[in-house]
């Protein structure tokens, strides 16, 4: 039989209600951590290896800072201060450039034959030149024990309540060897609401948002019904596996 976990938090301001059952938590880590070396699948047809950027810190003249890590078969990224990884996908773009996107669909980075790189972000929308700062460690998972992974997911509970104002619950249900991407996936999520909650024009639907569910039961997907935020990972397919905070925003707007 197939061990699994199930956890359900919930938290609240001066009142904390927290039931949790686990059985059979082991961690492991990430299967993508074995990947250090493979190439960017996906790249556009003729384009050299040496024409993208390489796994590092980069710099925009704006002063924002990121890690960009190209060691496995998908591009990762993560700005400074912030603890979302976004997953990458290129794009064949006029003049032989390569536009990097996030699962929104969104235009994070553009890329020239030379290897120049341009951001894009909503503070510049238009873009601004990025420089090489040097090297950067590569963009691993955590891995969290038992108890760590059930204090995680009561804070996480936590801090989706304070974004929202009302309480949150959390329900996980994963088998083993998922721990590491349902525990991103809940982050991400919290991590969305909380975005959403500082936006005048979204704090809204982020209120909405009663429940969040987590389980690597059934194909992966993303649904919002009835305050029920519901994430099917992919807990083979590492960071990947689950969607980034600007795919969640949209699905809890009702954009997608």
């Amino acid at each position: 039989m197939k061990s699994s976990v199930r956890l359900r938090t919930a938290f609240a301001p001066l009142l904390t209600a927290t039931a949790l059952a686990v059985a059979g938590l082991g961690l492991c880590a990430d299967a993508a951590a074995a990947q250090s070396g493979a190439i960017l699948r996906g790249e556009a047809p003729g384009r050299s290896r040496q024409a993208m950027p390489e796994t590092g810190r980069y710099v925009a003249e704006t002063g924002q800072s990121f890690v960009l890590d190209r060691s496995g078969p998908r591009t990762l990224m993560r700005f400074e201060r912030s603890n979302e990884v976004w997953v990458l996908r290129p794009q064949p773009a006029p003049r032989g450039d390569v536009i990097l996107r996030n699962d929104a669909g969104d235009q994070v980075l553009r890329v020239t034959p030379d290897g120049a790189m341009t951001l894009y972000t909503a503070a510049a929308p238009q873009g601004v030149p990025v420089s090489s700062e040097g090297s950067a460690a590569r963009l691993l998972p955590p891995t969290l024990t038992a108890v760590q992974m059930a204090n995680f997911i009561i804070h996480q509970s936590g801090r989706a309540t304070n974004a929202v104002g009302r309480l949150v619950i959390v329900d996980m249900e994963i088998g083993r060897g998922s721990e590491a991407v349902a525990a991103d996936a809940l982050s991400t999520a919290v991590e969305a609401l909380v975005r959403m909650s500082r936006s005048a024009g979204l704090r809204q639907d982020a209120g909405r948002v009663r429940r969040i569910v987590v389980t690597d039961q059934g194909r992966p997907r993303i649904t919002f019904a009835r305050g029920v935020l519901t994430i099917v990972i992919d807990p083979t397919a590492g960071y990947a596996g689950r969607p980034s905070s600007a795919r969640i925003a949209r699905v809890i707007s009702g954009v997608e």
